[in-house]
């Protein structure tokens, strides 16, 4: 889920600090945003002089600041510091821009003056002073002053405080400095501002609209899943019959789609080897976001080898004990010998890893046949499963968990191959975003950082400009939706994080493609091209449906629960309006035809007053209600009714088979 449309209760780490370029960018929104930060400083210093504040910044929701305050600040105090606020934009104030030497703005932060109304002796601003050291030796050094309140800042803002239109705070959490769970707890103040008070108040609706729409909310109603915590374990949802119909249809689209590509499917297990993970260099990198490794006993040569280094590694302590007396030299032989024993001892054992990625597997598979260039590209695709160890505080229903179903594919191409390879991905996007009726996207393309070669990416210099020339082509080329965003790819290559909006606006990331031109090398994987030398295949990773888990909440959402027939896990509902056994005997060849052509149909044949069983399947969201009274089994007809769309009439039942069957065969919205 973006954190465009929901503050998050459980905050994520403060985002890399943004580079005075990338603050130049910053639209009229984010400026106005950013300025309702400083405002709200303000007036928090009018309530309680002695805060200290750390980071303020727009983010795609609004705004927040980070402060720490002895009292704790609550919703119920919103609206006093709201009215400060309001103080401060009725009086107009200009936002002033200054340029400091670096000693003056260490002297000011000693005296309290950044982030404060005035000095405040003995209560320096200790933040101010930190974020200080990150500001690179050369680089301006800037304040920005509304009124008495003055801040560290590079701006930008709008030009007075009576610039920022409408307003209001939103909520209050718990947040480490810099994300870090070993500093300072603070506490973040969210707010949103717009440039109107309709705009708000159009905001605040969609808000209210998105509660309602709430994938955890709707799949309980409907029965789709379940996280039980006790016995299974957080973020492991259960998928109950009705939630497995949506992911069963979802994987039967995938297949379709991708068998017409030229996909070929493959399946992997759930665990591998830590040399594997060593190899793709997930591990040590990626430890964090994976379960804990099995350790598997040793068994024959493998433990007959451990027990001769645990002697030799007692020999050694009991002879680095014995000489005490002996010369430095030696005594550092000793402990050298000592170290290498035991990190032998410690690789002996045979752990196991949880997978958390499949493009390792799809790899081995890649690798356990000859390959040539006859055989590229290469198309291999899995719905595997995924685990990952995500912390506790981050998971969130169906979009944050810890145990995923991937709709995954790896691609291996030659360079030539490429673009037309990655162009028919992105037109496989187009066709599942068309079927989902999902108007609104847009491809965020992410490229490397120099800075960050060899530590944050893979020291390939040439290979990262070459490869994201080659993406950036073929994106304008197919004229894609895109904008390109810098120091964010993968470590082994250029990614694109698909974006799209739902039927209420909220924004979410789905799926991510990546291109690879690392890590196959790593693995030794070649194919014999046509002059016979072996050349290394480029990789293309590519996942248009995402999870099941974060794509089907998304839907629930989009959609309301209110699935397109094909989807529905409820397609059809027969209704008599009575238990007369006429009624009954006209109505069960139907529900055997419609079963027969794989129609997931029910039956409601009781005695139930008609209207009850009407607002039963509505509560339901069946998709299609066939109504049927003693007038239909005289015409041989059945009348239609369409959740939330209502009676549709009374149509000849044969035609009505035919609409149903066609409708689901084309997948229709």
């Amino acid at each position: 889920m973006s954190a465009e449309q929901q503050p998050n209760p459980n905050p994520s780490p403060n985002p890399e600090r943004k580079t005075l370029d990338d603050r130049a960018k910053m639209s009229e929104l984010e400026r106005i945003r950013h300025s309702c930060a400083h405002v709200l400083a303000t007036a928090i210093l009018r309530l309680w002089p002695e805060a200290q504040f750390a980071y303020g910044p727009p983010v795609e929701s609004g705004f927040y600041y980070d402060l720490e305050l002895s009292h704790r600040i609550a919703p119920e105090d919103f609206e006093k510091i709201e009215a400060e606020m309001k103080k401060e934009i009725k009086a107009n104030n200009t936002f002033e821009k200054l340029i400091v030497t670096r000693e003056q703005a260490v002297a000011d932060a000693r005296a309290g003056r950044l982030g404060g109304l005035g000095e405040r002796p003995g209560n320096e601003s200790k933040f101010k002073l930190d974020l200080l050291k990150q500001i690179p030796e050369g680089e301006p050094i800037s304040y920005f002053k509304n009124g008495d309140f003055i801040d560290l800042c590079a701006g930008p803002h709008v030009m007075r405080t009576g610039n920022i239109g409408a307003f209001k705070l939103t909520s209050v959490a718990a947040a480490y400095y810099k994300g870090d769970e070993k500093g300072p707890q603070l506490q973040r103040i969210y707010g949103t501002a717009f440039k109107n008070k309709t705009a708000l108040d159009e905001y605040f609706a969609m808000i209210e609209e998105a509660k309602r729409r709430d994938h955890r909310k709707i799949g309980a109603e409907m029965g789709l899943f379940a996280i039980d915590t006790e016995y299974v374990g957080p973020g492991m949802p259960l998928w109950l019959p009705k939630g497995t119909v949506l992911v069963e249809e979802l994987e039967r689209l995938a297949k379709e789609t991708e068998f017409a590509a030229g996909y070929v499917r493959v399946r992997t297990p759930h665990l591998a080897r830590e040399k594997m993970y060593k190899t793709s260099g997930h591990l040590p990198y990626y430890a964090d976001s994976m379960f804990p490794p099995l350790e598997m006993p040793l068994e024959g040569e493998a433990k007959a080898k451990e027990r001769e280094l645990a002697g030799e590694i007692e020999k050694v302590r009991g002879q680095t004990r014995a000489v005490a007396g002996a010369s430095p030299e030696e005594i550092q032989r000793l402990n050298e010998r000592l170290a290498q024993l035991e990190q032998a001892h410690r690789l002996c054992g045979d752990r196991y890893y949880l997978k958390a990625m499949n493009c390792p597997h799809h790899h081995r598979i890649f690798a356990a046949e000859p390959r040539s260039y006859r055989d590229l590209p290469l198309r291999l695709a899995e719905y595997g499963t995924c685990y990952r160890y995500e912390q506790s505080g981050e998971l969130f229903g169906l979009m944050r968990v810890r145990s995923l179903n991937m709709n995954d594919a790896h691609i291996y191409c030659t360079e030539d191959q490429f673009a037309a390879e990655f162009r028919a991905v992105n037109d496989m996007y187009l066709k599942y975003f068309k079927i989902f009726g999902l108007e609104k996207y847009q491809m965020r393309f992410s490229t490397h950082g120099a800075e960050g070669l060899g530590k944050k990416y893979v020291n390939e210099p040439e290979l990262w400009k070459k490869t994201e020339a080659m993406v950036r082509k073929v994106l304008v080329e197919s004229g894609i939706n895109f904008v390109e965003v810098a120091n964010e790819a993968a470590f082994y290559g250029p990614k694109i994080d698909v974006q799209v909006w739902s039927a209420i606006g909220r924004e979410f990331t789905i799926a991510t493609n990546q291109v690879d031109f690392a890590v196959p090398a790593k693995f030794g994987l070649h194919y014999r091209d046509k002059d016979n030398s072996d050349k290394i295949p480029l990789c293309i990773h590519r996942a248009p449906l995402g999870t099941h888990e974060r794509f089907i909440g998304f839907l629930i959402e989009h959609y309301a629960g209110n699935f397109p027939l094909w989807l529905a896990p409820e397609q059809v509902r027969i209704i008599t309006l009575n238990d007369d056994p006429a009624l009954i005997d006209y109505c069960g060849p139907l529900v055997n035809e419609l079963r027969a052509n794989m129609v997931r149909v029910e039956a409601d044949f009781s005695p139930t007053p008609i209207k009850a069983k009407i607002a039963s399947a509505e509560e339901a969201r069946v998709h299609t209600m066939l109504v049927v009274g003693g007038r239909d089994v005289e015409a041989g007809n059945v009348s239609v009714r369409l959740h939330h769309g209502g009676p549709q009439g009374a149509k000849p039942k044969a035609q009505v088979v035919a609409e149903i069957l066609q409708s689901i065969k084309e997948r229709r919205a």
